[in-house]
């Protein structure tokens, strides 16, 4: 029964499973019930979608109320959601390419979702713990660029061993191999580690890895931004409050995020 149910306990529509499936689910397009307006535009659906496409932001009800539309009502919010998304990009796509390099998957913290780290307890699960060197990382991102790439990405889990001190030397080793290649590295987990462990301020924590080369940083170790539940799946992470004021601090320096 669990596995033909949606996440509230209604029958699913198809057979894509996150993570498994390789076909595209069929939602979004258009169908001539909207251009007919028989969507009742008194509908607690239709009100909210008209309120998004104005730019108006959603309050909590009304956030909830999209995530449980099915049927024609979720192809009432993807259409217009594309409707908007034409508006503000038109067809422009972009990219570029990267490399991920995780450098550990040896990690103090204790998050009741990850499969991917792991510590001394756990070293025969899911394979052998690693930890790669800043001169592997550095060629790493060599022989990344050979191949194209003009970014590489780093993450991991957060050593015990770690301080400070080892981000910055990661991105001096890469910026000293290659120096035009763009780093794109370090949560705002690691970046509160970092500052802590040299007793830096998360402001000059940040200015020091700039200087060193880092140039972006991606938005994880956010989970969902809600203490109730972080306590619950991630009680020894920063909080939100810390989480949002150390990105709002990169974006103050000049990192984007």
């Amino acid at each position: 029964i669990q596995e033909l149910s949606d996440s509230e306990g209604y029958a699913r529509q198809n057979h894509w499973r996150c993570g498994e499936s390789l076909e595209v689910p069929e939602y979004g397009h258009p169908v001539n019930w909207i251009s007919n307006n028989t969507m009742p535009q008194h509908s607690s659906i239709a009100q909210t979608v008209r309120k998004a496409m104005k730019g108006q932001s959603l309050d909590h009800a009304e956030i909830t109320d999209l995530f449980k539309a099915r049927g024609h009502q979720m192809n009432f919010i993807l259409n217009h959601a594309n409707e908007l998304r034409e508006q503000m990009n038109g067809d422009s796509v972009s990219y570029v390419i990267t490399r991920n390099i995780n450098y550990t998957n040896i990690c103090k913290y204790s998050c009741f979702f990850c499969a991917y780290s792991k510590g001394k307890t756990r070293e025969n699960l899911r394979g052998k713990p690693y930890l790669i060197s800043c001169d592997e990382i550095a060629d790493r991102a060599l022989e990344a660029s050979y191949k194209g790439a003009t970014e590489v990405c780093l993450q991991g889990g957060i050593h015990p061993h770690f301080t400070g001190q080892t981000y910055v030397d990661i991105c001096l080793a890469i910026k000293d191999k290659v120096p035009n290649i763009h780093i794109h590295a370090f949560s705002p987990l690691e970046i509160h580690h970092g500052a802590s462990t040299l007793g830096h301020s998360i402001k000059n924590f940040l200015l020091l890895l700039k200087e060193s080369g880092l140039n972006s940083m991606p938005g994880t170790a956010a989970e969902i931004l809600d203490d109730r539940i972080r306590n619950r799946i991630c009680p020894d992470k920063i909080d939100t409050k810390t989480w949002l004021e150390i990105i709002a601090t990169a974006h103050e320096v000049g990192i984007n995020t």
